[in-house]
């Protein structure tokens, strides 16, 4: 069964003359073991493929598929349920609680769920020594740098059993030695059996994906390989 299942997904905002449209009539499966990489032009459609994806935002048409549940059919609390069990989001803007310590940040999850706080904790150190950044668990995120606040907000996505992974541009803020140690994490797991999908406009990064989907103006133009990028492409990216 595949992990993740988007079905003929179309999302408009707003209504009338003013709405707009963020993606026509989409399709993507991700099966276990498989990262796919998203790329395409800024306004493509991207991060609201992935927020639909994560359950953050609800189609306006089709139906999106995780673990076997249909997003838009589950309540509130099945939903919230289901994101801290089965889905590790990266945000772009990494959202990290300024009031919680990274290692706080990174076991909230876990906790939320009913994890024994110590257990929790153990976990988070755990794969925050995965992405480099074990010894800044009792910083606070204004303590960090932007690079180190992005590797925290990764360990968080990937703590505990994820079956999903979606990640929006997850090195945007990193070196790029840095941004190839995540990227390694991230394809370690999904050779373990998650299923991932990654936002990216680097083609070196779309690399360690299995398979490459291009958006554009909110629908699919093209699949491909890893180092495939079509030649029509290649100015848009």
């Amino acid at each position: 069964m595949n992990v993740l299942e988007i079905r003929e997904a179309r999302r408009v905002h707003g209504a009338g003359d003013t709405s707009v449209t963020a993606l026509r009539g989409v399709s993507l499966s991700v099966r276990p073991g498989e990262l796919v990489a998203v790329m395409g032009s800024s306004g493509s459609g991207k991060s609201t493929l992935l927020n639909l994806a994560g359950g953050l935002d609800r189609p306006t048409g089709g139906e999106v598929w995780v673990e076997g549940a249909r997003l838009d059919t589950l309540n509130g609390q099945r939903l919230a349920a289901l994101r801290r069990r089965a889905v590790g989001y990266v945000f772009q803007h990494f959202n990290l609680l300024p009031s919680l310590t990274a290692v706080e940040n990174v076991a909230l999850p876990l906790e939320l769920d009913g994890e024994g706080i110590r257990r929790a904790r153990r976990q988070a150190v755990g794969v925050m020594e995965e992405v480099g950044v074990a010894d800044l668990g009792q910083r606070f995120p204004d303590e960090l740098s932007g690079g180190q606040q992005q590797r925290v907000a990764i360990a968080r996505a990937l703590v505990g059993h994820r079956r999903l992974v979606l990640a929006d541009e997850p090195t945007g803020a990193l070196d790029s030695q840095t941004g190839e140690a995540v990227l390694r994490v991230l394809r370690s797991r999904v050779d373990a059996g998650a299923a991932a999908v990654l936002v990216t406009h680097e083609a070196r990064h779309a690399a360690w994906a299995d398979r490459v989907v291009f958006l554009r103006d909110g629908a699919v133009v093209d699949t491909s390989g890893p180092l495939g990028r079509p030649e029509h492409m290649l100015g848009e990216i």
